[in-house]
């Protein structure tokens, strides 16, 4: 889990070859600088021409390229050991750019059954639309997953799957995919880069929330794809520019500054998760623990660590509503990645009005609760745990 770098890492010999007209590592300062500007002028005519004839490279407008956020993009895609990258936004705007530039009306694409719940949405509602069907399988089915991908243009995965944490053998079903002639994307938010390389594993895209822990302080929200040259150069040139979901040069900065502490934040997510999974799965009043180090899976074995967040299931004799309000350290809300622990109990998703969700589709227990585990002192966690608990029996 090295991740170390100085501000000439972050873009200026890194991206010699991309155009970084300024070295940021000019003056000395241990900090990138932030291009805060929506344009960027040429000293001549001819200048100009040769850029947008594509003769030579220089920015042109931050809604397309902005050198701080060139800089996080080429740092994402560097510890991925991809070729290229493009941030955006938001993690739901990364994805629905890197569909879109792999899927036309009336493909067909396969998902992982437990995904989370915008990307089914976009895939159902959106990608419906389209004409464009959708077969959600059951990614330890490899039989199911076979016999799914032949004439399918995208296979997407995340490992672990949102919410219940189910495992996937990446290695095996990327295999498969390629064998297809079938494109294989993944969402690697939950293990970032430090705790699982997809692309090493034969996974063709990978697509972060950087919200989540590359950002870790719950400050902003945004989404990044990395991959091959052409596949970065593929959705540029057919979805990134006229969905309009830029990133801008200050969020950029804050997830550089974020990601200069990724490793030390990591490595305290998963001793206190870890700690915490193991008490709450010996607790009376746990019926599971979905945890990924707790599944003997071959998903497991393209993970060398484990972030903080899994999903554990109170047992009936516990009323979720009343141990959700007995907290007192621990917060309610969504996202994760921060250093505040929060609980999203799955009782609260199953009211959606429009139930379009994969908790009512693929079934999610109502006594089902994620925990992401912060980075507050655990001790002070699991007592908040356990007043709770004793405090919603029923």
């Amino acid at each position: 889990m090295n991740l170390s770098f100085s501000p000439r890492d972050l873009g200026g010999q890194a991206a010699d070859d991309l155009f970084t007209p300024v070295d940021p590592s000019a003056f000395n300062a241990v900090s990138p600088p932030i291009f805060q500007t929506s344009l960027f002028t040429y000293d001549s005519y001819e200048a100009m021409e040769d850029v947008f004839a594509g003769r030579a490279r220089n920015f042109i407008y931050s809604r397309g390229d902005n050198p701080t956020v060139r800089e996080f993009e080429l740092l994402v895609a560097r510890l991925e050991g991809a070729e290229d990258g493009r941030a955006f936004s938001s993690g739901t705007a990364a994805i629905t750019a890197t569909i879109l530039s792999l899927v036309e009306a009336r493909d067909r694409v396969v998902a992982v059954r437990h995904l989370y719940n915008d990307v089914y949405r976009l895939l159902v509602k959106l990608l419906g639309r389209l004409g464009v069907k959708v077969d959600f399988i059951d990614p330890s089915d490899h039989d199911e997953v076979r016999k799914a991908l032949p004439g399918a243009r995208l296979l997407y995965l995340e490992n672990p799957s949102s919410f219940v944490f189910e495992l996937q053998d990446i290695v095996a079903l990327s295999a498969m995919a390629k064998e297809a002639g079938v494109t294989t994307v993944i969402d690697n938010s939950w293990a970032t880069p430090l705790f699982q390389k997809p692309i090493l594993h034969g996974v063709d895209i990978v697509i972060h929330a950087a919200s989540k822990y590359l950002g870790g302080h719950s400050d902003t929200v945004a989404g990044v794809v990395v991959g091959t040259k052409e596949a970065i150069a593929r959705i540029n040139s057919t979805s990134y520019p006229y969905i309009g979901a830029k990133l801008s040069p200050f969020e950029a900065w804050l997830l550089l500054r974020g990601m200069r502490t990724l490793r030390v934040r990591l490595k305290e997510h998963e001793r206190s998760g870890l700690l915490l999974a193991d008490r709450l799965k010996q607790h009376p009043d746990i019926a599971r623990v979905r945890h990924p180090a707790f599944q003997d899976h071959p998903g497991r074995a393209t993970l060398s660590g484990y972030a903080g967040l899994f999903a554990f299931d109170l047992t009936p004799d516990i009323d979720v509503a009343r141990f959700v309000n007995a907290l007192r350290e621990i917060r309610l809300g969504v996202s994760w990645g921060g250093p505040e622990t929060l609980v999203v109990p799955a009782k609260v998703a199953l009211q959606i009005p429009d139930r379009m969700t994969t908790f009512i589709r693929f079934g999610v227990s109502e006594q089902t609760v994620r925990f992401a585990v912060g980075l507050e002192e655990p001790e002070l966690l699991w007592s908040d745990l356990q007043q709770a608990l004793h405090a919603a029996r029923r």
